[in-house]
């Protein structure tokens, strides 16, 4: 194996790794909420964790679908409606996010070095493999890192830290 081809597999893995991290951060924050937290946002310019689940199950799908063969904003995605509460419960909700991450990881896994530097379409405009992975790395942890904040929020005082507890710190250093 030569050493670009190493480089995109080592890239491919830790995009996996990055997406797998991502996803357990909000799957921790989300055992943490009651049912109706769902349901609730900090302000009506914000979005609720309703919301933010149907965006990146729509977003999942759209992208993560026939990757290297169809634009990754596919005609049948209705973006809008996914900013648009529908009341869907809990399991609904959950079933909603295991399925977009399904349908990425599937695509994540069978994609091989040769494909990262291959041209993909999103929104009409060609991006490599590569870019398009970054891009979604990006979108996906800006929206996590929104699902945290507003799980904290929500859950208050019953809140579990999803890292190292304020004032231990010490404890975490190596010897």
């Amino acid at each position: 194996m030569h050493t670009n081809e190493k480089v995109a597999e080592v890239f491919l893995q830790e995009s996996i790794r990055a997406f797998e991290s991502m996803k357990q951060l909000a799957d921790k924050t989300l055992i943490q909420l009651e049912d109706e937290h769902f349901h609730q946002a900090l302000d009506g310019e914000s979005n609720s964790m309703e919301i933010l689940i149907k965006h990146m199950h729509g977003n999942m799908l759209s992208r993560w679908t026939d990757f290297l063969t169809t634009d990754g904003e596919k005609e049948w995605r209705n973006r809008d409606g996914e900013f648009e509460s529908k009341s869907f419960n809990r399991q609904e909700l959950i079933s909603l996010w295991e399925e977009g991450w399904q349908v990425l990881f599937g695509t994540l896994q069978s994609l091989t070095a040769d494909d990262v530097l291959s041209l993909v379409m999103i929104r009409g405009e060609a991006n490599t493999v590569l870019q398009a992975i970054q891009r979604q790395v990006s979108h996906y942890g800006y929206h996590v890192g929104q699902m945290v904040f507003l799980g904290k929020h929500l859950a208050s005082n019953s809140w579990t830290t999803l890292s190292i507890p304020r004032g231990q710190s010490k404890a975490f250093k190596p010897n």
